[in-house]
């Protein structure tokens, strides 16, 4: 037990470390690259020292370049690490706009790029999303947890619609990602770091121009459809869920 709490007092006194690495390297260097790889660094010293280890299923298989949505079920407080460390693309992070206001921690967030959506009220929302949706545009891949919020028992949740009204906004794919075994390790109100392994299972890309505003539900049904049965047969076969 003390050995876990030591853990989590150096996951945190790390974490605002390279929080403010990742300022500082924002204005040395030019564009968000750096920064990236700085979080990179920083989310893969956590899995290391941990004692967590990520295996990433079916990424080879796909084409995945250029701009893409990813969007993932949201079970753990680890499932942002896990992502950053192990996902092989440069991407942001899609993040409501309360997350921005931590002190540190939401600064470095809008030093790396990362995209804010202020769900505050209908006007902010749709806002930000056009902005979002631009960003995309551009050239530039996102990843999004459709629930809005951790799951407390590990099932997933409603989705919300923003991320789909950015994706059909935007044209570009929405890369579903499963991710097995992160509930076990931190999930939602617990403090304390288990170790274990974890699958990041990528599945193949679904194109959201072949959705409307209109149609949305329906795209949204189709990926967390295919959340859902990787889960369920993960379940089923006694793997990690």
């Amino acid at each position: 037990m003390i050995h876990k709490r030591i853990i989590v007092l150096w996951t945190f006194l790390f974490t605002a470390f390279m929080a403010g690495m990742i300022i500082l390297f924002s204005f040395l260097c030019t564009g968000e690259d750096t920064a990236h790889k700085v979080a990179r660094i920083w989310a893969k010293f956590l899995l290391a020292t941990s004692n967590i280890k990520v295996t990433l299923k079916g990424f080879s298989s796909f084409n995945l370049h250029g701009p893409h949505i990813y969007m993932a079920n949201h079970t753990s407080n680890f499932d942002i690490p896990v992502l950053q460390a192990c996902l092989p693309v440069h991407f942001r992070w899609l993040a409501k706009a309360e997350l921005f206001k931590i002190p540190i921690f939401g600064y470095a967030m809008k030093r790396a790029g990362y995209i804010s959506i202020d769900r505050s009220n209908k006007k902010s929302a749709i806002q930000s999303l056009q902005q979002a949706a631009n960003i995309i545009k551009n050239g530039a891949s996102v990843v999004i947890f459709p629930e809005g919020t951790r799951s407390r028992d590990h099932n997933v949740q409603p989705f919300k619609k923003g991320g789909f009204v950015l994706a059909v906004d935007s044209g570009v794919p929405i890369v579903p990602v499963i991710l097995h075994g992160t509930w076990k390790i931190m999930p939602k109100n617990q403090i304390l770091i288990e170790p274990g392994h974890v699958v990041v299972e990528i599945k193949k890309p679904i194109e959201s121009s072949d959705y409307t505003r209109e149609t949305k539900g329906l795209l949204m049904e189709k990926i967390r459809n295919v959340i859902v049965e990787s889960l369920e047969n993960a379940k089923k076969n006694g793997s990690l869920c």
